[in-house]
């Protein structure tokens, strides 16, 4: 458990530059305080304590503003940075050192009782506001843009922005190391939509001027010659 402990810490200065101390860390992370509370409410719930699960859930969310459901499974370094407003559906299962920022909905589309909230693998990055509903799998080391709204399957290694999410980088080799969180600079694909039709205005201004040049000569032309 100490050990868990010790690791969960670590793995909030290696993604977090604000991270001071490890007393700044232990008293002062509530995306950490929601975690163990999650694996003590997980245990519960792994055990049919059901009730306790949910109180001890309850009491989390209470403190931390995050969300977790008792029946979610996660893995090892498992960081939410600043958190409010994170919710983690019944049957989400995250792998290890994910890193999930504020705003993050983990959620299902069915009332069904089955797997309905999706699984995301080891390294995964998700930006602040984004929605990843339903049963699907987001692949190892991927990343989705803030405020996207992603529906369907994610390739290790790719990223994903908008609404709906779109894969706007393929899926390249993993790097080692601290994970990549670089959300801030994904590409965005309606800025390079709107810069394009700039691009096609610009064209069509340019063939218009230059069709209006060809007329007015052929206006003068046809002056010169005694013909209106």
């Amino acid at each position: 458990m100490f050990k868990q402990i010790r690791d969960d810490i670590n793995s909030v200065f290696d993604r977090d530059p604000a991270a001071r101390s490890a007393l700044e860390v232990f008293f002062c992370y509530p995306g950490l305080h929601a975690v163990w509370f999650h694996r003590l409410a997980h245990r519960f719930w792994s055990n049919e304590f059901y009730f306790l699960g949910r109180l001890t859930s309850h009491l989390g969310r209470f403190l931390t503003g995050i969300e977790i459901h008792p029946g979610a499974k996660i893995g090892k370094r498992f960081f939410i940075d600043h958190g409010m407003g994170v919710v983690i559906g019944e049957t989400a299962e995250i792998g290890d050192d994910v890193t999930l920022y504020h705003g993050v909905t983990l959620g299902g589309v069915t009332w069904d009782k089955v797997k309905r909230h999706p699984t995301l693998e080891d390294k995964v990055v998700i930006g602040s506001g984004a929605k990843v509903l339903g049963p699907f799998t987001v692949g190892k080391g991927a990343k989705i843009g803030s405020n996207s709204v992603v529906v369907k399957e994610v390739p290790p290694n790719a990223t994903v922005v908008g609404i709906p999410g779109k894969i706007v980088m393929a899926s390249e080799a993993a790097k080692e190391g601290r994970p990549d969180l670089e959300h801030g600079k994904l590409p965005d694909p309606a800025a390079t939509a709107i810069s394009c039709l700039f691009d096609q205005i610009k064209t069509l201004e340019q063939r218009y001027d230059a069709l209006q040049k060809d007329h007015e000569e052929l206006k003068k032309w046809a002056v010169s010659q005694g013909k209106q």
